[in-house]
This record gives C-alpha cells, structure tokens and sequence, in this order.
C-alpha cells in the first residue's frame, strides 16, 4: 500500500539532519544545473486504487486529486555536467528522485547545484531517523538522487555551506 497524504507525500516522523560524510555513498558527484526537471505521478497505482470498490469517498477524491502527492510519485530531472567530483559522467546526465520521505517539490530553483548521486542498486545511507518507507527506484536503469532516507538529499546550490562542506569531505579522501 502506498500512502497518501495532504499537499505532499510523507513517510517520517521526524526530519534527520544529514551527515554529509554519506557522500561516500555516491558513485557520481557532480556539479551542474538542473534541466527538464518534473514529478512524475504514480497513474497506474492511483487507477488501481480507484478501482477498488470499497474505497471510502475521501481516499477516492484523493486519488482523483491531481495535486495529491503519493509516496510512489518521483522526480525526473537532467543535469548538465560542469564538472565531475567523483566517478564517471558524460555533459548531460539523466537523473531520478525518489524523496518518498517527504515528497518532492513541485520545481526546482535556476543554479549551479553540487549533486551526488548512485545507482539503483549500490547501497543505500543508512535510516537517520526513526521512521521511513523506501521504496525501489523507479528506474532502474538511471543514477538516482543520493539521500538517507528521513534526511535532506544531496543537492546543494555550490555556493552554500553544505556543498563547501563535501567538497572538503571529498578532496579529503583523495589525499
């Protein structure tokens, strides 16, 4: 089953501040801007549940809500690469985000971002807070959106602190 919640989707309690040395996690840092950036809705789990017959009005009108976010739904977004911290990456990477811990937004902000990134099936952060739901990404075939489940994702504007902070994470390891 996957939940359905108000304005956006949620599955933590509470919001885990992120420990920025899980960028060791990543198979690829970048920094880039985001392009073609999306949400993807979950249309077949919102047609299966509104062909449930027993399903109550109100869970009825929120799989007919078009603003509704679902724990399934996802962002699909491309970077164009700048320059590659860590692993390999050709100039325009397709990417997904599964923030089923607190939803997606509905855009993403023009700007030089600092992005760190894994496949599908590399293992994943550990749970930083005392709940979440995870959920298999939706390709599996695209580098995904580094992000411990329950914390913020790996996708810093460059100027900013955090990034300031893995890049000395990461020319810290190469030494």
């Amino acid at each position: 089953m996957v939940a359905a919640f108000p304005g956006s989707a949620h599955a933590c309690r509470t919001f885990a501040s992120p420990k920025f040395e899980d960028v060791s996690y990543a198979d690829v840092v970048v920094i880039g801007r985001v392009d073609n950036y999306r949400v993807i809705r979950d249309e077949a789990f919102r047609k299966r549940m509104l062909a449930t017959p027993n399903l109550s009005a109100q869970m009825r009108k929120t799989y007919q809500d078009p603003k509704q976010g679902l724990l399934s739904d996802y962002a699909r977004f491309d970077i164009q690469v700048e320059q590659v911290l860590v692993g390999q990456a050709s100039s325009k990477l397709s990417v997904t985000w599964d923030n089923s811990t607190f939803g997606e937004p509905d855009q993403m902000a023009a700007g030089r971002y600092l992005i760190a990134l894994r496949r599908p099936n590399s293992v994943s952060p550990p749970l930083r807070g005392p709940s979440a739901t995870i959920l298999h990404s939706p390709d599996p075939n695209a580098l995904t959106l580094l992000q411990a489940p329950c914390s913020s994702a790996f996708i810093y504007d460059t100027e900013s602190g955090e990034a300031q902070t893995i890049r000395r994470i990461l020319d810290a390891r190469r030494k």
